[in-house]
């Protein structure tokens, strides 16, 4: 599947919008970079075909049992904050309950600490990264059942 021309412009307005130097996205064996140069150009790289890594596959750790529940995902790249400060209980743990519109962590991207709110209520069972990790934009952070 090849990236569309729209989709390739809706990517560019977001990076725009929200002060984004760079957006990379893989589909399958495709794969797109937009960069915004210093006076505001984007620029749109889009290399070949990218081969699948055979090696990666192989090294995976053993697959988890399938997810139970609802995913929440990041709306944007960023470093993942379990907590508002490194003192600071967390949001979340696996175990707890939340309702729609809860904060279950932070996001900071740009020097913005962005609070992330959940969009469903029930219980954390899998909280999928660690305090300070960096996220890519649609990576599930957590699944509520």
């Amino acid at each position: 599947m090849n990236f569309k021309l729209d989709y390739i412009e809706k990517i560019a307005k977001l990076l725009n919008e929200n002060g984004l130097t760079e957006i990379s996205l893989e589909d399958g064996e495709q794969a797109i970079t937009i960069r915004k140069d210093n006076v505001g150009v984007v620029n749109v790289a889009t290399p070949a075909a990218i081969p699948a890594p055979v090696a990666a596959q192989t090294t995976e750790e053993p697959a988890e049992p399938a997810q139970k529940g609802k995913a929440i995902t990041s709306p944007m790249v960023g470093t993942f904050y379990a907590s508002s400060s490194p003192d600071a209980e967390p949001f979340v743990e696996v175990g707890s309950e939340i309702n729609e519109g809860d904060v279950v962590c932070i996001i900071e991207a740009m020097k913005l600490m962005n609070e992330i709110k959940s969009e469903h209520s029930g219980k954390i069972t899998q909280i999928c990264v660690k305090n300070g990790d960096p996220i890519e934009y649609g990576q599930v952070l957590m699944y509520v059942e």
